[in-house]
């Protein structure tokens, strides 16, 4: 095996000598006026050393610019193309433009990756797996139909494929000899990897140079020289690094050259102190950029990618996340620790140094104008800011939020750690000799605990380490456990324009409280640039969306969901098409329905619509998909917005047994359905439980007098201490009307025949004569007013009559009525002759705990008596309103206008909950 890898080291040493032959450099001696130098600063970046000799070197901070592009920027020739076209264009406009490059991608899903193809073929030699060839002939047939593409020069081309097949044949000599050693090093395998970027950096060049403009590429392995970090990243050695470059440009006559010729060099790779090829490690390319910027004090590092910009959020999860202006190097390192798709933090050194703004671009939307990474982003606030300010849209106190999931909390708690020197740090040791990573750290001040978060996947080896390092203290009881929390996640929240504002905390806090998200635990930092929270895992997608919302949308924004789009819930709808624009001006509520559901089938919002179209809704519902709960479920949670309400507008009563699950996930519940309420008691106090113990809220106004404010004035008259004594009201509008028209003269029947012809009755009018909707709703009553009490506790007296209960249809009901009419005439009849009238009315006696629905008599001047028309009417007897002063609430108490107003306001009641001015 060793006279193997000798073998195989000496191949490498031969191929090295042969590439340094076979593209030795052009050389010219030029002299450079002196080099500017920047201020210093945090970082420890060493300044340019002179060039030796005496020869001037690269001219630095003369404007240089430097552009990097990532592998899906150069996938294909037509994007390779482009790139060149960018280059050239900076160039003509007299900037000394510098280009880094990283190793092909792919334009089109399925292709071969350059770089992957170089890893696989190292894997599969020092495997013995004779399948690197096939790595191989993909390498070739990629490079080679893009240079046939890209170079219309005879002789470039044919340059460019000299140089990159007898390059590729080293690489196969190479892994022939690791296929026979049967192994590989770090060293082969990061000189073989960066041979991606080697043949982009060439043909770059040259493609510019077949565009007619001067351009040459440069091996960074000739620059820069790095070293091993504790990290698992390399630092740069810039006195080695800078000297070198002094001498590249020497040699090469860049110096002067700059503004008219592009410069073009290889990113990922450099060299170790002792000369062998090495690479950045993570983020390697754009690493480089930022070294090669620093090294000459560039105007500004441009990274182009595929996305617009760093996101005030991850886009995926929040709909409306934002594409940042501008972020400091702190909020970046705060971003990128977090998971957010911004620069590595060991990237950002080398630009630090020279205060030099990087500005990450989209290579695919160029005509976004990208995020500035630099050294303040300082917010005028005019002085110290209270909460009110900080919300207004001229400024954002956070800049962006990143989350981790699958982290678990570890707990190590105990008496015996309060004043004890050192606990904490034999706790982090032992987690370090573990090999685990904290996260994040949370420490009470009262030292009784130690919290901390490691990756899910590192949690048991952490707990087990800390329960064999303090096994003797737990035996001993002075360390109470160590526990994990399993299935949390993280929230960060970063903006170092937070720092010493009052109410930024309590603003995210009361986000996730009104989302009904737990928080778990929380950190932050002195430096406030960083306020880090831990959720459970399952609202961590809604904790996201609540603070983002909080910070970013300026508005109350909710998510609605509507069960039942039949007469209520249409005309429902129709209300909230014509307030929303006046809610947003004047309230800074932003209701957006995303959801429609009825019996068989439902509406929902596509993956690009923030919420659905009002004006053309029921067209699009009507070629709406099957119903799946569901799925209209998640539709509404994830819709982006902060929060979510559910509007029952159905009569249903599956539909209300899905109140709590609801209630449970966060979810606001605003009905006019009386089912859940008057269904079973113990659903009815689980309901009210959650209600009370959680941040979410169930409003169900148009329950008992459709836009009437009953329940609302019952909870006003004991919250402000009153006593309830005996609640008697009409509670049916259809009852009301035919009551109210009813009189001597007249056969009972056909006051229903026109109560029904004009549409206040159900399509069977026995479902008002029953009583059972009046009885449900003094169910409900009474619930409010603290009585434990069912709906078959309550007595009804019907007013079918009993032969016609059972009858098959409502017609055949409608038709036998008259038969009955002599019955009601003498009821009638006794009533008038003592002066009195008729009333259906239901019943709640507070003082026996009773309910009842039956048929009255009221004398004319009786508040009851005087009623006309559908009104309702209720009447209140409480401590304060007694005899004749009984408070009364009187009218609408039907219609389809009236219900959806009332259950409108429940949900702007909702949205005042949750933020908005009253």
């Amino acid at each position: 095996m060793a006279s193997s890898v000798a073998q195989l080291r000496a191949v490498l040493a031969q191929r090295r000598s042969d590439f340094a032959r076979r593209d030795p450099p052009r050389v010219a001696k030029v002299v450079k006026p002196a080099r500017v130098r920047a201020a210093p600063a945090r970082a420890a970046v060493a300044e340019p050393a002179s060039a030796p000799g005496g020869v001037s070197g690269v001219e630095r901070g003369s404007g240089h610019e430097v552009h990097k592009f990532g592998g899906t920027c150069v996938g294909s020739f037509e994007r390779i193309s482009g790139v060149c076209d960018l280059l050239i264009e900076s160039a003509k406009s007299g900037v000394k433009t510098f280009g880094v490059v990283s190793a092909m991608g792919v334009a089109t899903k399925g292709e071969p990756k350059v770089t992957d193809c170089l890893i696989n073929a190292t894997d599969m030699a020092a495997a013995r797996n004779p399948a690197y060839e096939e790595e191989l002939v993909k390498l070739e047939h990629k490079h080679r139909s893009t240079a046939e593409a890209l170079l219309t020069i005879p002789e470039e081309l044919t340059k460019y494929m000299d140089n990159f097949m007898a390059e590729l044949e080293d690489l196969r000599a190479m892994l022939r000899a690791m296929s026979i050693a049967g192994t590989s090093t770090q060293a082969f395998a990061d000189f073989v990897v960066g041979h991606g970027e080697l043949w982009t950096a060439r043909l770059c060049a040259a493609v510019i140079r077949c565009k007619g403009f001067d351009a040459e590429w440069i091996d960074a392995r000739d620059v820069l020289v790095v070293t091993d970090a504790e990290d698992g990243g390399v630092d740069v050695d810039y006195e080695r690094s800078n000297a070198n470059l002094d001498k590249l440009f020497d040699a090469r006559g860049h110096g002067v050259a700059g503004s008219n010729r592009v410069l073009i060099a290889t990113g990922f790779i450099a060299r170790t102190p002792e000369g062998v090829p090495t690479t950045l490690k993570r983020n390697g390319s754009d690493y480089s950029a930022t070294i090669f910027g620093a090294m000459l004090i560039a105007k500004t590092i441009t990274i182009w990618t595929d996305v617009d910009g760093v996101f005030s959020a991850d886009p995926r999860k929040v709909k409306e996340a934002v594409c940042l202006e501008s972020l400091s190097y702190n909020e970046a390192w705060e971003l990128s620790y977090f998971g957010a798709n911004v620069l590595h933090p060991r990237t950002t050194l080398p630009a630090m140094r020279y205060h030099i703004p990087v500005v990450l671009r989209n290579y695919f939307n160029q005509a976004a104008p990208g995020t500035s990474i630099c050294d303040q982003c300082e917010v005028e606030t005019g002085g110290v800011m209270n909460p009110i300010d900080v919300n207004s849209d001229r400024v954002n106190f956070i800049k962006g939020l990143a989350t981790i999931e699958d982290v678990t909390i570890i707990n190590v708690e105990g008496t015996g750690m309060v004043g004890v020197p050192g606990t904490a740090n034999a706790v982090f040791q032992t987690v370090k000799e573990a090999g685990c990573n904290v996260v994040m750290i949370s420490q009470a001040s009262s030292e009784h605990s130690i919290c901390f978060a490691v990756r899910s996947h590192e949690a048991a080896a952490a707990v087990k380490a800390l329960n064999k390092r303090f096994e003797k203290a737990i035996a001993a009881g002075r360390i109470k456990a160590v526990e994990a929390v399993d299935e949390c996640a993280i929230l960060a929240a970063v903006g170092q324009n937070m720092c010493q504002t009052p109410g930024v905390s309590a603003m995210l806090f009361e986000a996730l409280a009104n989302a009904n998200v737990n928080v778990v635990a929380i950190a932050q930092g002195a430096s406030e640039y960083n306020i880090t929270c831990v959720v459970s895992k399952k609202d961590i997608a809604k904790a996201l969306r609540a603070v983002h919302g909080r910070f970013y949308l300026s508005k109350t924004v909710m998510s609605v969901g509507i069960v039942g789009p039949g007469l209520v819930g249409k005309t429902l709808l129709r209300q909230m098409k014509e307030q929303l624009a006046a809610l947003k001006t004047d309230y800074n509520v932003d209701l957006r329905v995303v959801a429609v559901a009825g019996q068989s089938k439902m509406l929902l919002t596509g993956e690009s619509e923030v919420a659905l179209d009002l004006d053309t809704w029921e067209d699009s519902y009507a070629k709406g998909q099957a119903v799946d709960m569901e799925a209209f479920i998640q539709c509404v949670t994830d819709s982006g917005a902060p929060n979510a309400v559910i509007i029952d507008c159905s009569a249903s009563e599956d539909v209300a047994l899905h109140y709590k699950d609801w209630l449970q996930r966060g979810i606001n519940v605003v009905t006019p359905n009386k089912k859940a309420n008057s269904g079973p008691l113990p659903y009815y106090k689980e309901l009210r439980n959650i209600q009370r113990n959680s941040y979410t809220h169930y409003f169900y106004e148009g329950t008992v007098g459709a836009g009437l404010p009953i329940i609302s004035t019952l909870n006003n008259l004991r919250d402000s201490g009153d006593r309830i004594n005996k609640i008697e009201g009409i509670f049916s509008g259809t009852l009301s009307y035919i009551f109210n028209t009813y009189g001597a003269d007249d056969k009972f029947s056909a006051i229903v025949k026109t109560a029904k012809e004009l549409g206040y009755t159900e399509p069977d009018p026995r479902d008002d004569l029953s009583g059972t909707d009046v009885a449900r709703k003094v169910v409900i009553l009474a619930r409010e007013c603290g009585i434990d009490i069912e709906l078959e506790d309550v007595p009804v007296e019907s007013l079918v009559p009993e032969a016609l209960r059972s009858v098959a249809s409502a017609e055949e009901f409608m038709e036998k009525l008259p038969e009955y009419d002599d019955e009601m005439a003498a009821k009638c009849a006794e009533a008038a002759a003592a002066g009195e009238k008729l009333r259906y009315v239901g019943v709640v006696d507070v003082e026996n705990k009773t309910g009842s629905v039956e048929l009255r008599r009221y004398s004319g001047d009786h508040p009851f008596g005087q009623l006309s028309g559908s009104d309702n009417i209720i009447s209140f007897e409480t401590k304060r309103y007694v005899g004749p002063s009984t408070l009364v609430v009187r009218g609408p108490g039907a219609g389809a206008e009236v219900t959806a107003g009332g259950v409108f306001g429940d949900v702007l009641r909702v949205a005042q909950y949750l933020g908005a001015p009253s």
